[in-house]
């Protein structure tokens, strides 16, 4: 599709915004509003992609899924709720824990990613983050920021991190100071509720709360590139009381493998993409 094919896998969790969606144990339906422009405006609408899946892998459901990489051949993932967030290391294959910590039960865990061997963890309204060893989870710090956490990812040098807002901060992983802040904007119209952030090649990809939807922005200026629609990927006879809402992007740089998964979900699912 002449670059516009991408090899991911794309493992769906949890969006990471603390609440729970009304949604649950119904299979959520996309929001047309998402993709349909607004009455008169001149820009083009952004591309819609659809989805292929091309593994599908077992998902701990109960976890409250807020934050979702790929590294080293394993998952690394950040659940939330009060008293029962974590940070764990998973088994792609069997979906099984190989090591876990526990957050503070006054700690509602949030968006989580890799930079420099060190795990960064958000919290949804307590404006403090956790910084983790990458190979023992021995705590390394914390770090404070003004609103709420929601999904955090990295370009390599920069945190990147949403609140729930149009707004995403680029923020100096060593002093946590906010570098910039891009809006982001459809139609010049503000796109809020970006959740869990994945950074893959050159763009920042969000699930957009209580949608089937995930927003491609242009880390530059925020503008949204296009749309990925994941509505049907978890099939109705998978939902259960408490199976929330998509949340949880990951991807794999070396092997350009997409993944995708939810809260509480069952399953968590490699994809491709294509244009709609």
């Amino acid at each position: 599709m002449a670059g516009l094919l991408l090899g991911f896998g794309l493992v769906f969790l949890g969006a990471c915004d603390g609440h729970q969606s009304s949604a649950a144990v119904s299979a959520p339906a996309a929001q047309p509003a998402a993709v349909v422009p607004p009455s008169g405006s001149a820009e083009p609408e952004p591309p819609t992609y659809t989805y292929r899946v091309v593994n599908t892998w077992p998902h701990d459901r109960g976890a409250f899924t807020q934050g979702l990489i790929y590294l080293k051949g394993v998952f690394f993932e950040s659940t939330g709720l009060n008293g029962q967030s974590t940070l764990r290391r998973v088994e792609p294959q069997t979906g099984r824990v190989l090591q876990q910590v526990t957050v503070p039960a006054q700690y509602f865990a949030e968006g989580m990613t890799e930079l420099g061997g060190k795990i960064f963890q958000l919290t949804w309204q307590n404006q403090k983050g956790f910084v983790y060893d990458l190979g023992t989870f021995a705590p390394q710090g914390e770090f404070s920021y003004t609103g709420e956490g929601w999904g955090l990812t990295t370009d390599g040098q920069s945190l990147i991190m949403s609140d729930g807002t149009e707004q995403i901060r680029f923020l100096d992983p060593a002093t946590f100071r906010v570098i910039r802040t891009i809006r982001v904007v459809r139609h010049g119209q503000p796109l809020k509720q970006l959740n869990e952030l994945e950074y893959v090649k050159g763009e920042i990809f969000a699930n957009l709360w209580q949608t089937q939807l995930v927003a491609r922005i242009d880390p530059a200026n925020g503008r949204v590139l296009g749309i990925i629609d994941f509505s049907g990927l978890l099939a109705a006879a998978d939902y259960a009381r408490g199976t929330d809402v998509l949340n949880g992007i990951a991807y794999d740089a070396a092997g350009d493998r997409l993944f995708v998964t939810g809260k509480n979900w069952p399953k968590l699912f490699e994809v491709q993409l294509s244009p709609k």
